[in-house]
């Protein structure tokens, strides 16, 4: 074993200019990633010098056996913290070999939103808390809870300290230190309300750059449990009763919300949000509706409200945001399983480019 671990940490660039680089992408479920490896003939600093590569999307469920060929577009450039070195991690969308995208490319129109001069303009910023549970490999039960059982009541475990406490610490730190290494714009990590249950959060980060950054984020998590023998969940209701679900509560502002009198700017855009409620819910992740209940910190899912300081809306605002009169606001309705491309992309669609009639 001690040789097998020297050859996964072999240093390339003391034997060769060559890299190794990942290709990841979104497979058929809209949530599953996927990814191979191929060799470059060096370093490299911009995805337009990464060449295009293909794979068998009848076997991801993104295209059929008879035609079968879909082509990866290289998007974004992350550094890799397992082969690390002059390697890197790769995100991709996915495109047919005519170049249209595919069903499942989100990717595409959302950077049509975020690059309309528009939207462009407002410089909008996110901050995505996504939230996740670990469970014991065997029994899809969460970590650290009695196979079968049920651990005590809520409330010792969000940002808890202790072995009867916190589960998968060990895990959570590798994939902070991890994403930090790989330039992904991690702010922070927190244990949640349910045991098992995890969060970490990705920004400011500018426009479609936000997504690019969760979707690695989570695939760097995936590399990690992977290796700890624990599973993965994004589940937004992952134990049924009286237990937290998990979201993926969505932070936003735009260059008018940050400036002197942004708070009136806000307020407007959360209008916008509650004309079209029912369109942002369809969008914004599946088995939403066994989250959003009106209970453990969640607006119902059938009607919009919001509030200063209040976690019960679907929208909340900060105290120091109104106290300021300018900032931010958070949309706590997408749940863990969203996709990142298409929530912030439709929550700058509605706030900067919709005109309500």
């Amino acid at each position: 074993m001690s040789l097998l671990t020297d050859l996964i940490n072999l240093n390339l660039s003391d034997h060769t200019e060559k890299i190794i680089a990942e290709y990841i992408w979104i497979g058929g479920s809209g949530l599953d990633v996927r990814s191979k490896a191929r060799t470059l003939p060096g370093p490299v600093s911009d995805p337009s010098e990464i060449p295009n590569w293909n794979y068998d999307g009848s076997s991801t469920g993104q295209a059929p056996g008879k035609d079968s060929e879909v082509i990866l577009y290289p998007q974004a450039i992350f550094k890799d913290p397992f082969r690390r070195g002059d390697n890197i991690l790769v995100m991709c969308d996915c495109y047919t070999p005519a170049g249209d995208p595919i069903p499942t490319n989100k990717r595409y129109n959302a950077a049509k939103i975020f690059n309309h001069p528009d939207v462009v303009a407002e410089e909008p910023w996110y901050g995505i808390e996504q939230e996740y549970t670990l469970l014991q490999k065997d029994v899809k039960w969460p970590l650290g809870w009695p196979v079968g059982g049920f651990p005590g009541p809520q409330g010792p475990y969000y940002c808890s300290a202790g072995a009867d406490k916190s589960f998968g610490r060990d895990v959570v730190d590798a994939h902070y230190k991890a994403s930090l290494y790989a330039g992904i714009n991690i702010s922070g990590i927190n244990g949640e309300v349910m045991p098992g249950q995890w969060e970490f959060q990705v920004g400011p980060s500018v426009g479609i750059s936000a997504s690019d950054q969760v979707w690695v984020a989570r695939y760097i998590l995936e590399r990690i449990t992977e290796i700890a023998g624990v599973v993965l969940s994004f589940d937004p209701k992952p134990i049924q009763g009286d237990w937290n679900g998990a979201g993926a509560h969505t932070n936003y502002s735009t260059k008018s919300m940050r400036e002197n009198g942004g708070y009136e700017v806000i307020k407007k855009a959360i209008e916008k949000l509650g004309l079209r409620h029912n369109e942002h819910i369809t969008s914004y992740g599946e088995g939403n509706e066994r989250r959003l209940t009106g209970r453990h910190e969640t607006a119902d899912i059938n009607t919009f409200s919001w509030g200063v300081a209040n976690r019960g809306a679907s929208v909340r605002v900060g105290r120091e945001t109104e106290k300021n009169g300018k900032g931010y606001f958070e949309d706590r309705r997408p749940a863990s399983n969203m996709d990142p491309y298409t929530v912030t992309s439709m929550i700058a669609d509605t706030t900067i480019l919709w005109k309500p009639t």
